[in-house]
């Protein structure tokens, strides 16, 4: 449950312009999370989120972090996913995961946040997920990438 909750903190961040707290909290919800503000406030500094200067409205909003803590922030991506996975298959330019059973959309929000060029978009389902690649070769390539994460 935490591996999902977190990847869609990730998911809403992304798509909202979300200040505090308490607005994450009241987000995740309203999506059906159990959770409390000192949860949340934990998954956040576990995603090692950050505050920014939001362009379009001048106020501050939660976002992922900058570079110069990627590396802990795509660790924390690659733990989710890593947790997720059971299987890994490509069919042409489609990747099919498997995922332990309630899972699945938090892999695909895992994949989505780690923005490969590749993949055009995921759909994830209860334990399985879809990635659709730009083509074949760049579906066995994440495959394999996607396979070392695994190890």
């Amino acid at each position: 449950m935490k591996f999902q909750r977190q990847a869609k903190i990730l998911d809403l961040i992304d798509r909202f312009e979300i200040e505090t707290q308490e607005e994450l909290t009241d987000h995740l919800r309203a999506l059906g999370y159990s959770t409390t503000q000192a949860t949340v406030s934990r998954d956040i500094k576990e995603l090692r989120l950050i505050k920014t200067l939001s362009v379009e409205t001048g106020k501050y909003k939660y976002a992922a972090a900058a570079a110069g803590a990627g590396d802990s922030f795509t660790t924390r991506l690659r733990n989710i996913f890593r947790e997720c996975v059971t299987e890994i298959n490509s069919a042409r330019n489609i990747v099919v995961i498997k995922t332990l059973p309630g899972l699945g959309q938090a892999a695909a929000m895992a994949i989505d946040a780690m923005r490969v060029p590749e993949v055009i978009g995921t759909l994830g389902g209860d334990d399985t997920v879809f990635a659709v690649m730009k083509d074949d070769d760049s579906a066995a390539q994440f495959s394999k990438q996607a396979h070392e994460i695994l190890k």
